[in-house]
């Protein structure tokens, strides 16, 4: 049987890290009465004992549950009660691919073989819990759009405060750059705001909307991208934007009504309206594209796509709502 040291090639995350070499094996001519022997001689050298695992010579062969072997006569033969049609996974298998697998086919443990189907091992029940736990706070964490770090033993769950202001900050400082710029922007739309003054009341609500659009765009795109890892990036974006197109026009008139029922001012209505339309459906692609690109260029997405994606989002959105307030007024006048 192949011990641990031959396998000091294998990746962190692979079953032959997590796989342990003691459990119960006995030949597949064996009987009942001869496994039920054999179980009590070697109970306490054993890791494991939830299977009984058949080999012929150190071929894996079947497998038998350790609850059955005690409600089987004793004179039957392992080969004749034993579950052949076997799931396995190799010592190089992701141990995510071997977590699913157990759960898929209700397992307590898996076999590992190798390439000639020899029992190496077995990742255990606890093995397939640890990393069901780790999978599942790495997902909640994809989610938020927060990954590790470039050195696989820090990731941010556990990495010191000055390492994450460190990693946080110059992102934040970018953003306080994108308020100031988004200022600049406003000030230089002044002849808009002259016209309408109404207009400055409805800046808060551009922005809000379109962030918040982008907001739920980002985190359903992560999360998507976490468990579908062969995602296709153009399909996925084609399917938002149609998505975006409903929910902008939706917003657009809902806008559009409730600015004219309470204001009565038709033009600062109609602004609304078209902002409205065009700033959520640029909102929710910068949203996908931000992430998207973070990851392609192997920068982390936690630190980078909030400050980023919300002022590039602002920014965009009052250049939309002015630019269209200045081509109503341009046509009224």
């Amino acid at each position: 049987m192949v011990k641990p040291e031959e396998h000091k090639d294998l990746g962190p995350r692979s079953v032959g890290r997590l796989m342990i070499f003691k459990m119960p094996v006995i030949h597949a001519s064996a009987t009942i009465a001869e496994v039920e022997e054999m179980l009590l001689k070697k109970t306490r050298d054993l890791e494991t004992i939830n299977y009984v695992y058949a080999t012929e010579g150190e071929k894996l062969v079947g497998v038998i549950s350790i609850k059955e072997i005690f409600r089987l006569p004793k004179a039957a033969k392992i080969s004749e009660r034993m579950k052949k049609d076997l799931i396995t996974v190799r010592p190089h298998t992701d141990r995510d691919r071997a977590t699913l697998l157990a759960i898929e086919h209700n397992l307590k443990e898996i076999p590992v073989v190798d390439s000639e189907n020899r029992l190496l091992g077995v990742m255990p029940y606890d093995a397939i819990l640890r990393a069901l736990r780790e999978e599942h706070i790495e997902d909640v964490l994809s989610t938020a759009g927060v990954h590790s770090f470039q050195d696989p033993s820090r990731n941010i769950t556990n990495a010191s405060a000055l390492t994450l202001v460190k990693k946080r900050l110059p992102w934040l400082l970018m953003g306080l750059g994108g308020s100031a710029l988004a200022a600049a922007v406003i000030r230089y739309f002044n002849d808009a705001l002259q016209n309408q003054i109404l207009l400055a009341a409805f800046i808060p609500a551009v922005t809000y909307i379109a962030g918040a659009v982008g907001t739920q765009s980002e985190t359903i795109f992560i999360r998507t991208a976490a468990i579908d890892k062969g995602l296709k990036f153009a399909n996925y974006l084609w399917k938002e934007l149609r998505i975006g197109l409903v929910i902008s026009i939706i917003l657009a008139v809902a806008m559009f009504l409730i600015s004219f029922i309470f204001w009565q001012t038709p033009v600062v209505s109609i602004i609304l309206g078209i902002s409205f339309l065009a700033a959520t459906l640029i909102s929710m692609f910068v949203a996908v594209l931000l992430p998207w690109l973070s990851s392609r260029f192997r920068v982390d997405p936690a630190m980078s796509g909030g400050p980023m994606d919300t002022i590039i989002s602002d920014i965009l959105s009052i250049i939309i709502y002015f630019a269209v307030a200045n081509v109503i007024f341009g046509l009224l006048s």
